[in-house]
C-alpha cells in the first residue's frame, strides 16, 4: 500500500515514513511516477496521464504504479506541487511592494506557460505540500511593507492569482486553424461594408483597438492592462492602509519608498496557502 498523500508530499523530508521494505527493491520510486507524470502531461496533456501510460513509459506493470501512489487524484496534487516546489522564484530585493507583485504576476505566468495543464488540477488539498507552501510564503512577502494585516496580505495575493489565473486560461487555446491577425486584415473592409452605420461605438472601438494590436484580441495587451489595473487597486489599497496607521512626524517612525510604514511580516499565522496559483 502506498503512504497517505499528506507523506508522498513531504516524502523528501527526514520525518517522512520510509516506503514500504518488504519484497524486492523497487525499480522507480514516487518521484519516478511523478516526474514521468509531469512530462507526459507538459507533452500532450493531463489527459495523456494514464495510468496504462504511465506504467508504459516507466517500464512497469499499472498495477505496480499503485503502490507508489493510490489513485490519479492523488497523483495530480503531487504533480502541482512539485511543479511549484521548482518554479523560479527571483528574490524580491530591494524592491518596492509594486514591482515584487509584478514578479510574483511574471513568474506565476511563467509556471502557467510552462505548464499549462495546471490550470486544470483544482484539488485544494495541493495547499499542504510543501512546494505549495514555500510558494505561498514566497509570494506573502512581496506584500512586505504595505500595512496590510495578515487577512488583507492573504485577500490581496488572492486577487492577484486569480487575476493571473483567469489570464493565463484566457490566453491558452487549441491550435489556431487560421492567422486571426491576417484574417482582421483581410476581412476588416469587407466586415465595415457589410455592418454599414449599424453599432457605430462597436466599429469605432473595434476598429482602434485592431489598428492597435494587429489582431481582434491580443493576450499580451490584456495581461499588461490587466496587471496595471490589479496594481492601481492595490496601491489605493495599500494607501489607505498607510493612511491609517502612518506615524506623526515626531513620533520618529520611517516609511518606505512604497509610502508604507516600515513593519516586520506578521508571524503565526495558521492559514493555508492558496493553491489555485
Amino acid at each position: 500500500m502506498p503512504r497517505e498523500l499528506i507523506d508522498l508530499l513531504w516524502r523528501d523530508h527526514p520525518d517522512a515514513p520510509p516506503a514500504g521494505t518488504r519484497g524486492p527493491r523497487a525499480r522507480v520510486t514516487t518521484s519516478d511516477v511523478v516526474d514521468a507524470a509531469i512530462a507526459l502531461a507538459d507533452d500532450a496533456g493531463l489527459a495523456a496521464v494514464t495510468v496504462r501510460r504511465l506504467a508504459a513509459d516507466l517500464g512497469t506493470s499499472a498495477m505496480s504504479l499503485y503502490t507508489y501512489v493510490s489513485s490519479r487524484e492523488d497523483l495530480l496534487v503531487l504533480m502541482a506541487d512539485t511543479v511549484r516546489a521548482r518554479q523560479r522564484r527571483r528574490p524580491h530585493g530591494r524592491h518596492g511592494w509594486a514591482a515584487r507583485v509584478r514578479r510574483v504576476a511574471e513568474d506565476d505566468r511563467a509556471l502557467y506557460d510552462a505548464h499549462p495543464w495546471l490550470l486544470d488540477v483544482t484539488d485544494q488539498r495541493s495547499a499542504f505540500g510543501p512546494g505549495t507552501i514555500a510558494k505561498y510564503d514566497h509570494e506573502l512577502h512581496a506584500f512586505d511593507g504595505t500595512g496590510l494585516d495578515d487577512v488583507e496580505r492573504d485577500a490581496a495575493l488572492t486577487f492577484v492569482l486569480d487575476f493571473i489565473r483567469a489570464a493565463a486560461r484566457a490566453s491558452r487555446s487549441d491550435p489556431p486553424v487560421v492567422d486571426l491577425a491576417d484574417t482582421w486584415r483581410s476581412w476588416n473592409e469587407r466586415l465595415a461594408g457589410y455592418l454599414g452605420p449599424d453599432h457605430a461605438l462597436a466599429q469605432r472601438v473595434g476598429a482602434a483597438a485592431g489598428a492597435a494590436m494587429n489582431t481582434a484580441y491580443s493576450p499580451e495587451h490584456a495581461w499588461r492592462f490587466g496587471v496595471d489595473r490589479v496594481l492601481d487597486a492595490l496601491t489605493a489599497l495599500v494607501a489607505s492602509r498607510t493612511d491609517r496607521s502612518a506615524p506623526s512626524a515626531d513620533a520618529g517612525g520611517s516609511a518606505d519608498r512604497t509610502g508604507g510604514t516600515r513593519r516586520a511580516p506578521a508571524r503565526g499565522s495558521s492559514t493555508l496557502p492558496r493553491s489555485g496559483g
